[in-house]
């Protein structure tokens, strides 16, 4: 059975160059004001880069973890070669692109050029392939679309030697086991495979058991960790019918701060919105049932800052990636233990500072103590 003998400390590195990842790149992260590695990327990097080895590492969103595995992916890269030789699976679009997007920056300074695609749902498959036409080294997908595009026997994934299951809990709490287990068993057996999860529930480790080495490492954030520490969490008491209230009052204490309000259900989600437009706060709401234009256009809005305020549902949110936001509202106390880890790692992204005030019944507080006990967290209380 796994175990996380391996705790990510808390290592003072100086730069990037003693992890050793090449000038170039570090040039090229340079740019983008990454400086100091993160506690992520100090472990996980170096091991990387020495070793041709599975690892599973439980890191949360915001930790650094695009740069802890795409840095040791591209130099790993063989650029002489016209081969498939990574694929990064991810649960959502904006993840995807998000991750394609970061992989090109990285290569800002290369001599030799390394293409990486990006291919998911929402987006016309035809658009999809001709882009898959020109030389492809690294593959950025969401499970369902590369099924389809296998099926087309429009990629050729026999030359993969490294496969990322990036957010590997959301794929499978999106219903994609069935998805995974048939990509990874077509891939060549001799390839290194890095799972990365915020949480390790039991579907995570089914597929640890039955896809990874047994000798795989792993690496885990000491427990203070497992949620960015640079979150503060609070909470404060409130009666169901003074929710609204309450969150209007918070909002008008952050200005032009701009965040997420999360609810548990599509109808909350979408009623709450238009109770916040009526007072003429600038806010969308992001649900399950919204087709892939209508949500592009709230992301593109959340994203270049026109929108403030996005309140969404737990599936809805699943691999959203915003710089920026403030702060988190968990209007409703999450319904699991991952749903909160994964709602408060929408702020405090790359080391800046964020809030995640949760609004709780008298009835509700158990629940609370019970997820602070859980993540080894503190949850303040505002009176």
């Amino acid at each position: 059975m796994l175990t996380f003998a391996l705790q990510l400390k808390n290592n003072i590195v100086a730069n990037f160059s003693q992890l050793g990842v090449s000038s170039n790149y570090i040039k090229s992260i340079k740019d983008l004001n990454i400086i100091e590695p993160t506690p992520v990327q100090v472990e996980v990097i170096p091991f990387l880069l020495k070793n041709n080895s599975d690892v599973v590492v439980q890191a949360q969103t915001g930790t650094g973890k695009t740069a802890a595995f795409g840095l040791p992916i591209l130099q790993k890269i063989n650029p002489t070669s016209d081969k498939v030789q990574a694929l990064i699976l991810t649960p959502t679009r904006e993840l995807g692109q998000q991750i394609a997007k970061q992989l090109f920056k990285f290569t800002k300074y290369n001599t030799d050029k390394i293409f990486t695609e990006a291919v998911y749902g929402g987006e016309h498959i035809s658009k999809q392939l001709s882009r898959l036409d020109r030389t492809t080294h690294i593959l950025v997908a969401t499970p369902g679309r590369l099924i389809d595009l296998i099926q087309r026997k429009v990629v050729n994934l026999d030359s993969v030697k490294t496969v990322v299951l990036d957010e590997a809990d959301e794929m499978l709490n999106m219903g994609f086991k069935k998805e995974l287990e048939t990509i990874l068993s077509q891939l060549p057996e001799r390839r290194n495979t890095w799972l990365f999860s915020a949480t390790i529930p039991k579907e995570v480790r089914a597929i640890i058991s039955n896809y990874l080495n047994k000798d795989a490492h792993a690496f885990q954030l000491s427990k203070d960790d497992v949620v960015n520490k640079n979150i503060e969490h609070q909470f404060v008491v409130v009666r169901e019918h003074d929710k609204l209230d309450m969150l209007i009052q918070f909002l008008k204490s952050n200005g032009n701060a701009r965040g997420v309000v999360f609810c548990t259900t599509k109808k909350m989600a979408i009623t709450l919105s238009k109770q916040l437009q009526s007072k003429n706060y600038n806010c969308e709401a992001l649900q399950g049932d919204m087709q892939q234009k209508e949500r592009d256009k709230v992301m593109r809005g959340i994203k270049n800052k026109s929108l403030q305020i996005l309140v969404s549902t737990d599936v809805a949110a699943r691999g959203i990636d915003i710089d920026g936001l403030n702060y988190v509202v968990h209007f409703d106390v999450p319904a699991q233990l991952e749903f909160y880890t994964h709602r408060s790692g929408r702020t405090a992204r790359g080391g800046k500072k964020g809030i995640a005030i949760s609004f709780v019944t008298n009835q509700e507080i158990v629940k609370l103590r019970a997820i602070e006990r859980d993540l080894g967290i503190r949850i303040s209380q505002l009176r």
